[in-house]
């Protein structure tokens, strides 16, 4: 296995408008409000926490926090995909659970620790909100719709966990890639990924040769396109049938606890 290739996090290179005008460009941009959990917060919610966020760049191979870090900031990303990966001692890593759209990076705050037992790296460059995690603290013992929405998103990652745990487990290397396929798609919209092979074997912690065999097999049935590190699905009700059980368990319970999301 290879450890992961990551860059620690770096302050934005471009200055962001002044707090009022920021929030009301905030409020008015559509794509703020791209992120499930924020999409359903009653408009009152929305309102207290529109002035604490901010838009941040999310590059590929930024790192949120390191294991064990204390969480400065909370993020919710609404065009990018973080993986959160358990690395070894001896530097291999594997990803536990990635977050997109769909959530927040950094619920291990809420839940009471300060700092997390894995490492948050963005996998797929995109842009985000984020907001101190001080202020998301408070507003989760101010407000019983956040709170009880981020306990019911801390249990769809769960499940996601262990999830892929069992998968990781049990399945084959072509239905945990399937698997990965359809999560990612699920939080990025469309049907395009851009992912190279080494970093697939790190998220599976599987050898890159088995990745890139599994990968010809898609692409020789027609599931996939892969070229230069950018896949394109191209039968993705192909790649669901060729998926294990894992990926409808993980993708219902986020729609059982959180709501189906809106239609793109």
């Amino acid at each position: 296995m290879h450890a992961m290739k990551c860059i620690c996090e770096r302050p934005l290179s471009r200055s962001l408008p002044s707090a009022p005008s920021w929030s009301h460009a905030l409020d008015t941009e559509p794509g703020a409000r791209k992120n499930r959990l924020l999409a359903v917060l009653p408009d009152e919610d929305w309102q207290r926490l529109l002035p604490q966020l901010e838009w941040t760049d999310l590059p590929q191979g930024r790192v949120l926090h390191e294991s064990g870090d204390a969480i400065d900031h909370v993020y919710f990303p609404t065009t990018a995909i973080v993986s959160l990966v358990n690395v070894m001692m001896d530097g291999a890593s594997t990803e536990v659970a990635v977050v997109g759209n769909d959530g927040l990076v950094g619920i291990a705050l809420v839940m009471g620790g300060e700092s997390s037992s894995s490492r948050a790296v963005v996998q797929s460059a995109g842009f985000g909100l984020r907001m101190k995690a001080r202020l998301l603290s408070a507003e989760f013992g101010r407000s019983g719709t956040v709170m009880h929405l981020l306990l019911r998103y801390t249990q769809a990652l769960m499940t996601q966990m262990a999830q892929t745990a069992v998968c990781n487990r049990h399945h084959t290397i072509d239905q945990q890639l399937c698997r990965c396929l359809l999560i990612h798609l699920d939080r990025l919209g469309g049907d395009e990924i851009l992912m190279t092979h080494e970093s697939i074997s790190n998220m599976l912690g599987v050898r890159r040769e088995g990745v890139t065999e599994t990968a010809q097999k898609l692409q020789a049935a027609g599931l996939i396109r892969y070229a230069r590190g950018r896949i394109s699905v191209l039968d993705r009700p192909g790649l669901e049938r060729r998926a294990c059980e894992c990926y409808s368990v993980v993708r219902n319970e986020y729609d059982r606890l959180l709501g189906a999301p809106a239609a793109a």
